[in-house]
């Protein structure tokens, strides 16, 4: 069984596949009387023609490491944003696009305060909190067709840190 190893998650190790989101560095701006900071327009939101931005909650099943890797999908019509809730690390895996199907899966340890966008039609895992309670916020897209597409992985890999 193939094996990958999961790393820590940084902008530029995820940048070909979407936007870390969180708040490190100085703010962009200070807001509310100078006791708020703003780091700005930190996503590339995606919602399609004929979509519209849906803010849904998630509550997944925390997961075990090894973790067994079995599924990949991806969304051809519009970005997806998870937002942890639960301030625990969480495991993100995405894989390149491969003439249509995912080719080599990568791993990340995302921080319970890091979140991510995944770009348009980014082959992704399912949602893989490794703690409960695995809440989340989920920004997608809302619109008429089909936005899934899934792949299973035969044999699966494992993913461990």
């Amino acid at each position: 069984m193939r094996r990958i190893r999961a790393e820590a998650l940084t902008a530029e190790a995820f940048a070909p596949f979407g936007d870390v989101l969180e708040a490190v560095g100085d703010p962009d701006r200070i807001i509310n009387r100078g006791k708020c900071g703003r780091w700005h327009d930190r996503a590339r939101l995606d919602f399609g023609p004929g979509g519209r931005a849906g803010l849904s909650i998630f509550r997944a099943e925390a997961r075990a490491l090894p973790y067994r890797l079995d599924l990949l999908e991806r969304h051809p019509e519009g970005s997806q944003a998870f937002l942890p809730m639960h301030g625990r690390a969480w495991l993100v895996i995405v894989a390149p696009d491969a003439d249509g199907q995912p080719g080599q899966p990568r791993a990340f340890v995302a921080g319970g305060d890091q979140g991510v966008n995944f770009h348009r039609g980014t082959w992704h895992g399912v949602l893989t909190p490794l703690h409960d309670p695995g809440l989340f916020a989920v920004l997608d897209r809302i619109g008429e067709g089909a936005n899934l597409e899934e792949h299973v992985l035969d044999p699966p890999i494992m993913v461990d840190i």
